[in-house]
């Protein structure tokens, strides 16, 4: 029994293969803060729908995955109880997460966990730590309020609001930011070894950064998101990096302005969108930098991720992508490629590869190895046990980086790496990942992080 209602099996509903139930009645509980409409905007139904019987069980699991998946709730549990003959209430159980983080920042500048232990020997003064104050669902609309103060290693201020949701359909949204940062150390170029050059200045900073950005944020349904986005930038470096590579902006110049204009198309639907099993997420960007001292530059990504099942307990996933920045051009910022963000291939953490353009493919085959409770020492709201899953998995990753610019041991060749390794997924999408891998160059080691 469930709020005095009796919970049914789905089996009891499907009488006949063309039997349908009317949805008579949803109902939310648990959701504090989190607006009512915010869950219903998530569910494949509402109040007054007929659903085929034998599809009732498939469309109440979808909509608990997209609940859950909103990472507003730490659990999400669907229900349906019988009204009468051919009505159900569907209940909607929720546990909402911790919302407001106000919390000391400490994180390491460089690129990964592996580069500053090894290239950068372990350096602790490479890092920035401050004040972060991040408000999750910021009046309940699933909107999201963050201030950075950082100092350290670089200097940072910066703000950004996100409302997802600002017209009564829930279908359109905004965001506005601003940033402003200074450097004292600046990656100027990459080596004949492809591995990253900084200088650092004494007095005064590398590198002075300011950004305004805004964007128009278009959900037509549950899957599609269209987001499209204004900023502009001014930055500038100091005559010493100039002096140490005339290209870095090119021609020389060492302050840059420019407009810029993106448009994102992503597709999203997976079972769980941190550390999906099942499904597929597609992103298509393009960016338009309008520069005001020299030529402009666009650049197209599209990135993918497949996720399929082949047991009860594995699965297989696979990443893709692909980008190309036009016209072509020596200035090094537009350079880097390899080694950042999803371009990455697991094995060459050390390294990057700057290029004009580039693909990769990376496959994993994982399996659910045992999952781990820690009970905490205090009764909480959201959990008292953490859970902890753990899979074990094989993985192998190709790429190619174009650069018509250089030509070393790695631009313009096959990338290759592949290993072993453990994923720890825990609450509040935490994904913890320890790598041992192999990369082409005959090099091998134990990473964390890898994607």
């Amino acid at each position: 029994m469930l709020l005095g209602w009796n919970v049914l099996s789905q089996n009891t509903l499907i009488q006949t293969k063309d039997s349908s139930v009317i949805i008579g009645d949803i109902i939310i509980s648990g959701n504090k803060k989190t607006k009512t409409n915010i869950i219903l905007r998530e569910m494949f139904f509402k109040v007054g729908d007929t659903i085929a019987a034998n599809q009732l069980e498939q469309k109440v699991e979808q909509s608990r995955q997209l609940i859950f998946n909103t990472s507003l709730f730490v659990d999400v549990v669907l229900h349906t109880a019988k009204l009468d003959s051919n009505k159900v209430s569907v209940i909607v159980l929720v546990k909402e997460r911790w919302y407001i983080f106000p919390l000391p920042y400490f994180k390491l500048v460089d690129r990964n966990f592996n580069d500053w232990w090894v290239n950068q020997h372990r350096d602790f003064s490479r890092v920035n730590y401050g004040i972060k104050f991040t408000q999750y669902n910021f009046t309940g609309n699933r909107d999201k309020l963050s201030v950075y103060l950082l100092t350290g290693y670089n200097r940072q201020v910066s703000f950004n609001y996100e409302l997802p949701f600002s017209n009564k359909k829930l279908t359109n949204g905004f965001s506005v930011g601003y940033t402003y940062s200074q450097q004292k150390e600046l990656n100027y170029l990459t080596s004949s070894e492809n591995k990253q050059l900084f200088f650092k200045l004494q007095d005064g900073f590398a590198r002075t950064f300011s950004r305004y950005d805004v964007a128009f944020v278009h959900r037509p349904n549950k899957f599609y998101k269209h987001t499209f986005r204004v900023g502009y930038t001014a930055e500038s470096v100091a005559d010493s990096i100039i002096i140490k590579n005339g290209t870095y902006y090119g021609d020389g110049v060492k302050r840059l302005q420019y407009a810029d204009f993106s448009y994102t198309l992503q597709y999203t639907n997976t079972n769980y969108n941190a550390y999906p099993t099942n499904g597929f997420i597609g992103v298509a960007y393009f960016q338009f930098k309008a520069f005001s001292n020299h030529s402009s530059i666009s650049q197209i990504i599209t990135t993918g991720l497949f996720a399929k099942p082949l047991s009860r307990k594995s699965f297989v996933r696979t990443r893709f992508g692909a980008t190309i920045k036009f016209p072509y051009t020596p200035s090094f910022i537009n350079q880097p490629l390899f080694g950042y963000g999803d371009f990455l291939i697991r094995g060459l953490e050390y390294y990057v590869v700057d290029g004009m353009a580039g693909a990769f493919e990376k496959t994993t085959l994982a399996t659910s190895l045992f999952t781990a409770n820690l009970k905490l020492p205090v009764n909480s709201k959201t959990y008292n046990n953490i859970p902890f899953n753990f899979y074990g998995k094989i993985y192998n990753d190709i790429g190619y980086s174009y650069n018509p610019y250089i030509n070393n041991n790695l631009n313009n060749k096959l990338l290759c790496g592949y290993g072993i390794g453990i994923d720890i997924v825990t609450i509040y999408d935490i994904v913890l990942k320890f790598e041992y891998s192999f990369n082409q160059l005959g090099g091998k080691g134990f990473f964390l992080g890898g994607n």
